[in-house]
């Protein structure tokens, strides 16, 4: 007999009863269960101990493998690590003993239904509408792009917004190991890795995914996050025609996110001379987006820097179109910033132009100052 889905998702809900409030309040980003008397969240970027408490030990356990077997997957103490999804679309990492000998760690990331846009980032202070349009032209233009910055800098949400700039005619296909993004185009394939059944059978690893992808004639290749040798194949499929590529990547600046990105190509199990994979990894990206958590709680972009390619010598070179300058701190200890154009201009300018697009004044003004040698 099959549990119908909607008793199922409400049974997967009532074990996590302690923190279902949290999980309905708006205003919480993440929830963090540190066994079952020390549950955290976080509220705009600020993190703070709560009340709530699992009975014990026992149903914090329940709960999760409830969850596992939602998502039909195995947790016990040979597999102690679960990725999984709530109902309502919340990603959920969990570790249990003996990975986590102090009981089950439970790290819950919100799913927000209401559609995160380019606007609402500018009126949050993320971005500026100048930076806002350059992305713009840049993703139109099919530079291929990555979306670098720690863990809660809002990577995947800005993968989103950015998804909004291409065109609606392009067939779009997405990898992802765990299904987060929602990306609001109407030519959408969605893919999803998983990892092996209790009996080592039924794996299919994102490499297998982005090699099937390759046969599926898509127009643009979104991965959900590049986390090992998949980023070889990654890196040879935008530098052998397939243009305007998003994904994102763990790295706290654009230098560092070159840098992994070698290093995850290295683990592939192909065989590549370190010169000629750094000269591809140098033709293959474009361009870099940085996010950042900073100190105040506030997420915002700080980089959009241009790859220009990879030198024997000098290593990466990279060029900032816009980059964040720090102020100080406001009475509240919010900080203030300005995220300004550098003066470079992207070198797919002529592309730009040529789909009808142009670049904010500000930038070509920029462009002027620092060939007065000013300061910009």
């Amino acid at each position: 007999m099959t549990i119908p889905r909607e008793v199922f998702e409400q049974t997967v809900l009532s074990f996590f009863q302690p923190v279902r409030k949290f999980l309905d309040d708006p205003t919480v980003s993440e929830v963090m269960i540190n066994g079952p008397n020390e549950i955290w969240v976080e509220r705009k970027g600020k993190v703070t101990l709560t009340d709530a408490k699992f009975v014990n030990l026992e149903a914090l356990e329940s709960a999760v493998r409830n969850l596992a077997q939602f998502v039909g997957r195995h947790v016990d103490e040979h597999r102690p690590i679960l990725e999984a999804r709530l109902p309502d679309g919340s990603r959920v990492e969990a570790i249990m003993p003996p990975a986590s000998p102090d009981g089950p760690s439970v790290a819950i990331r919100r799913f927000f239904r209401e559609t995160l846009t380019i606007e609402r980032l500018i009126g949050f202070g993320s971005l500026t509408g100048d930076a806002a349009g350059c992305i713009e032209a840049l993703v139109a233009s099919k530079n291929n792009i990555i979306i670098a910055g720690g863990t809660g800098s809002g990577k995947t949400s800005l993968l989103n917004v950015l998804s909004a700039f291409i065109g609606d005619g392009e067939r779009i296909v997405v990898i992802e190991d765990s299904r987060e993004l929602q990306l609001q185009k109407p030519h959408v394939v969605m893919l999803e890795a998983r990892p092996p059944d209790a009996k080592g059978r039924g794996k299919v690893s994102i490499r297998d995914l982005f090699k099937a992808t390759l046969r599926m004639r898509p127009d643009r290749i979104v991965v959900g996050e590049i986390r090992g040798g998949e980023a070889l194949d990654l890196v040879q499929a935008m530098t052998s025609g397939h243009g305007g590529s998003l994904c994102t990547v763990h790295a706290t600046y654009p230098i560092d996110t070159m840098n992994r990105l070698e290093t995850m190509a290295l683990m592939s199990d192909v065989q590549i001379p370190l010169f000629a994979l750094r000269a591809q990894v140098g033709s293959a990206v474009d361009i870099v987006v940085q996010t950042s958590r900073l100190q105040d709680g506030s997420r915002c972009i700080t980089h959009i820097t241009q790859v220009v390619g990879h030198d024997a010598e000098k290593g990466y070179i990279l060029e900032d179109l816009f980059l964040r300058k720090y102020k100080g701190k406001d009475p509240d200890g919010g900080i203030i910033s300005e995220f300004r154009p550098t003066g470079h201009l992207p070198r797919s300018l002529e592309m730009i132009r040529a789909m009808g697009m142009e670049l904010p004044p500000s930038m070509y003004e920029a462009r002027e100052r620092m060939k007065a040698g000013q300061d910009t």
